[in-house]
């Protein structure tokens, strides 16, 4: 199959999946990818197959494709392929949690010396960059990267981009407890979207549905939640989009979690939980785990809450998120503390702290936790984040973090 055959075909697979003809899609591109002799069209057939798998939850499929790509990259000796076989590599494994293989394919298109082609992923390569730092915790280098995915998006008029970052942006509030922040960013994801987004796919008005029912449940507005999040699985549904169906299904349980309806969240969390094994999604195993100990906690059945602690733990240690591994040694705390256990309290309040320290979950200022209750806090253009009462309190030049971190031992 020659250069133009190989064209005509992958145009065909993208009709029939954009009309919602996944397999027949599938089926089209897997020929392409049998007969082609047009390396230039096998690079990108293998682009709309690592983007088909990855929106049906096939990350392994997703990843067994992605390095297909980059060896037909290597091949071609083309920086800009390259470029985007690195992307797709890094966007595989961010999907299947292995967040510092991410970082560090991320890193290495970001160093390729490509056109202006490869310049454009740049934003996409920092905000797969952002959600690996904020998979592992390192909520600074997170920050940092969504600023300059944003900047790109900005700098080249992509407001696709930049919906894809608003949405993050809003994910990184939650776990940091500024909820406003946390509503604000997909609020305007969804403007976007209303704007500029007719002809896009709906899984970006899905995302930004999602992203602002996580906020409104934080913000203990329960009917707006569960209104958009109505919204985004019908999205979800429409479309066979199995990663989204199993965060919905989630956010279900923890709204009913939240209305202290157990009966509700339970069967919710495990549907979600039987999605979210079968595509490898282990962050949202986590949060699962630490969902369901919440609801056991509910019905003071402490010893299974700790079980289903001891499984979050597990998930949270194999991919370095910290967070998670704070909130079990939080929710531990407080069974211990409750059961008057109190040489296993002394050890999770110790466990705590550490856990507290590594994160630098403290505000620069007042030293005071950050992230533990709902707070307006500011980022500065060096990412360090302050509570914004202690910003507007002390009118500071600069910021203080970066000031002490400046100052050489012996002169203080």
């Amino acid at each position: 199959m020659g250069q133009d055959q190989t064209k005509q075909q992958i145009e065909k697979g993208l009709k029939l999946y954009q009309s919602n003809q996944t397999d027949k899609a599938l089926h089209v591109w897997t020929k392409v990818l049998e007969k082609t002799s047009d390396p230039g069209g096998k690079f990108r057939v293998l682009g709309c197959l690592i983007t088909a798998h990855s929106e049906m939850g096939k990350y392994k499929d997703m990843l067994k494709y992605a390095l297909e790509q980059i060896d037909t990259a290597r091949e071609m000796e083309d920086p800009d392929y390259l470029t985007e076989g690195y992307l797709n590599l890094a966007r595989s494994n961010e999907k299947l949690c292995d967040f510092q293989k991410t970082v560090s394919y991320c890193k290495t298109c970001l160093n390729m010396q490509g056109t202006t082609v490869s310049l454009q992923l740049n934003g996409q390569v920092c905000l797969s960059m952002g959600n690996a730092y904020l998979g592992l915790s390192v909520f600074q280098k997170a920050l940092e990267s969504y600023e300059k995915a944003l900047r790109y998006a900005h700098n080249n008029d992509d407001k696709m981009l930049e919906c894809r970052v608003c949405c993050s942006l809003g994910n990184i509030y939650v776990h940091l407890k500024d909820y406003e922040k946390a509503l604000f960013f997909p609020c305007k994801a969804a403007e976007l979207v209303n704007d500029y987004g007719k002809s896009w796919s709906l899984k970006y008005r899905a995302m930004s549905q999602f992203h602002m029912s996580v906020a409104y449940r934080k913000l203990e507005r329960l009917a707006d939640a569960m209104e958009c999040c109505e919204e985004s699985m019908k999205i979800a549904l429409q479309h066979g989009d199995r990663p989204l169906q199993a965060l919905c299904l989630l956010n279900f349980a923890d709204i009913h979690r939240c209305r202290h309806d157990v009966n509700k969240a339970f069967p919710r969390y495990e549907s979600a939980l039987g999605i979210m094994t079968e595509i490898g999604n282990r962050l949202g195993q986590a949060h699962v785990y630490l969902g369901v100990a919440k609801c056991w906690l509910l019905q003071k059945e402490f010893e299974k809450a700790l079980e289903s602690l001891e499984r979050a733990q597990e998930l949270a240690d194999g991919m370095g998120n910290k967070l998670s591994t704070l909130k079990v040694h939080c929710l531990r705390e407080g069974i211990y503390r409750n059961s008057k256990q109190q040489e296993e309290l002394r050890e999770q309040v110790v466990k705590f702290l550490q856990c507290v320290e590594e994160l630098e979950l403290y505000c620069g200022m007042c030293g005071e936790s950050i992230g533990d209750r709902d707070q307006k806090l500011q980022a500065l253009p060096c990412s360090h984040i302050f509570h914004l009462k202690c910003l507007q309190t002390n009118g500071t030049k600069g910021c203080p973090k970066c000031f002490k971190s400046s100052i050489k031992p012996g002169f203080v």
